[in-house]
């Protein structure tokens, strides 16, 4: 099977950046998995911005552009820009599922550069503290659980359009501690299933 940087679901269009990640998170779908939903996401190669845009052809077609896939867009975060940019050119909406990891991997603050690039922001909250954040998520980076808070604060001062989201998996408990750092930070919080 063809591996794949681009693929369809419901009404959004995904973009599939990189297999490279921050996280090792127990619960992703990509645990032992060669497919998801039909798509082949193990790259053999990363994608050009070229490559993808010439993919998407007219982003008007789906409600939303998604960088999403089997690792961390913004790990890939000047070549997601690049594509954002030729999106909104053409009229299209674009969202980022991201870890909140981007500033620690780019070694800056990006959210400022993400304001008129990203229509939405999902940022993967996950757990309510540190500790159980390192267990549930295995971190390649120090301090992710912060890194990942202060990316969350950068975009609420920025004005952008983000909000955490946790998996259902980990428990009410655990929830409505993630509603209270959520409401401590002004950032909302989504709570969707478990994929898979």
């Amino acid at each position: 099977m063809k591996d794949t940087y681009i693929y369809e679901i419901g009404e959004n269009l995904y973009i599939n950046l990189t297999n490279r990640c921050t996280n090792r998170c127990t619960f992703c779908v990509r645990n032992g998995k060669e497919t998801y939903e039909g798509y082949s996401l193990w790259l053999k190669e990363e994608p050009s911005p070229r490559e993808i845009v010439e993919e998407i052809g007219d982003p008007k077609r789906y409600r939303e552009i998604v960088f999403c896939g089997f690792g961390e867009p913004t790990c890939r975060f000047e070549e997601m820009k690049e594509v954002c940019d030729a999106v909104h050119a053409r009229g299209g909406r674009t969202r980022l599922n991201t870890n909140g990891h981007g500033s620690a991997v780019a070694g800056r603050d990006i959210a400022p550069e993400l304001v008129g690039r990203l229509d939405g922001i999902n940022i993967s909250l996950n757990a309510p503290d540190a500790a159980r954040y390192e267990a549930l998520c295995l971190p390649r980076i120090p301090n992710a659980f912060e890194e990942m808070l202060a990316f969350a604060r950068a975009c609420k001062a920025c004005g952008l359009n983000a909000w955490f989201s946790v998996v259902d998996c980990i428990g009410e408990e655990q929830i409505a501690q993630c509603r209270a750092i959520a409401e401590e930070t002004g950032v909302p919080l989504r709570v969707r299933p478990m994929i898979g």
